[in-house]
């Protein structure tokens, strides 16, 4: 006898009811696809940033705790990985700076290339053409390749003395006091030099560099796009048009390419008092979307305020529950900021409570909305632990310090006592 069998049931965007998609499940959702649930555990450095998206980096501790906190790797061991280039810090997407795996560096470097050339014309408006600037690129190169150590731009400046051209107040009013910047900005967006931390560490933002020989991507434009946007969807579960072009940069015109490219579905979402969102989805998951579950027990993570989950869409007003979205810290609500100015507590993707960490008493000042339970205090307790062990700081930025952060440590004390 044979045995018919009946073909899975693929469903489609029209197949999910917009009631269901309420904030709680969208945001049990986000979490999930963002590896915060445990399904990255035991993952490699290249493999999170795979699943989870590029991680942040502006001199913040953002990609360490990113990785730590969905895979538990230690920062020695993504020091290592940064040292044998698995995964490096590049200029891609908008021309801001990500950490990301090694089978990525080409095409995401190619994503970075429009802004790197914005500066080419900044300089032409000061009068510098760009044979000056191709002329200082091949300097640049043959000064890196005679050198024995890796350079830091004051040095490569010395030693290219006058080929680096002064650009004076008015190129100081335009964020470019020299034409070195530009040259070493293009040679890296195009594979062909690399800068290198000068202690070996990520939250940080003193570099060398050094001569690279990366090969070209082999996409071509509109073909990195449209991975760049296949990665996105991936990444987030789900993004309005708007949040995919404040990532991308895209153009309205590209960023309907690459949705169409991709095959993406228009999934309307619940109304609630901020609104509705439709979201654009890959295929595949608005079929997992479909059937997927909440996670019944916490699920707690203390995160970067430029983690993935949050920066990605930019969406933090989404992530409150609605009876802390008016809660305020130095007068400022919390669901109106676009960016988060201190690191959030998560329970499956909602925000539970706000966190800073204060090293002169090597302790994290945290407010949580509700107070603490066990999971809570215990995942407090770790991250702290780990921050004093491995970082000594816990920084969101280049110029962040225990000084600039003494005030929102002492605001989210406050507010922890007000509640007790």
């Amino acid at each position: 006898m044979t045995t018919r069998v009946t073909p899975a049931r693929t469903l489609t965007a029209e197949a999910l009811n917009p009631e269901a998609l309420t904030p709680e499940l969208l945001r049990a959702w986000a979490w999930h696809k963002q590896g915060l649930d445990g399904s990255l555990a035991g993952a490699n450095s290249e493999e999170v940033f795979a699943r989870a998206g590029w991680a942040r980096s502006v001199g913040g501790a953002n990609p360490y705790l990113t990785l730590f906190a969905r895979a538990g790797i230690s920062r020695e061991q993504v020091d290592a990985d940064v040292l044998s280039l698995k995964i490096h810090e590049l200029p891609t997407a908008r021309g801001c700076t990500y950490v990301l795996g090694q089978d990525d560096y080409a095409w995401a470097l190619q994503l970075g290339r429009d802004a790197a050339e914005v500066t080419v014309k900044v300089l032409g408006k000061l009068g510098v053409d760009r044979g000056e600037i191709t002329l200082l690129e091949e300097q640049v190169l043959h000064t890196l390749a005679e050198a024995s150590d890796p350079m830091d731009p004051k040095q490569l400046k010395d030693e290219l003395g006058e080929s680096v051209r002064n650009l004076g107040e008015e190129g100081r009013k335009k964020g470019a006091t020299t034409t070195l910047p530009t040259a070493l900005g293009l040679l890296q967006t195009d594979g062909r030099i690399r800068r290198i931390p000068v202690n070996g560490r990520l939250d940080q933002q003193r570099y060398a560099y050094t001569a690279w020989g990366l090969p070209p991507s082999k996409l071509d434009d509109d073909r990195a796009r449209t991975e760049l946007m296949r990665r996105y969807l991936d990444w987030t579960g789900g993004a309005t048009l708007r949040q995919s072009q404040w990532f991308t940069a895209f153009t309205v015109a590209q960023s309907k390419a690459a949705l169409a490219a991709v095959g993406a579905r228009e999934v309307p979402t619940a109304v609630t008092t901020t609104g509705g969102h439709t979201l654009w989805m890959l295929p595949d998951d608005v079929e997992r979307l479909a059937a997927f579950s909440p996670p019944v027990e916490e699920q707690i993570q203390l995160l970067a305020g430029t983690d993935s989950l949050v920066l990605l869409r930019r969406n933090s007003g989404d992530l409150y529950a609605e009876e802390d979205r008016g809660k305020k810290v130095l007068n400022t609500a919390l669901a109106l900021q676009a960016d988060l100015s201190d690191h959030p507590i998560f329970d499956r993707g909602r925000i539970i409570g706000l966190w800073q960490y204060d090293p002169g008493k090597e302790r994290i000042a945290y407010w949580l909305f509700s107070g603490p339970t066990p999971a809570v205090a215990q995942r407090i307790s770790e991250v702290e632990a780990w921050i004093r062990d491995e970082l000594g700081d816990f920084r969101s930025f280049s110029l962040d310090s225990p000084a600039s952060r003494q005030e929102r440590i002492d605001a989210l004390d406050a507010a922890n006592q007000s509640l007790g």
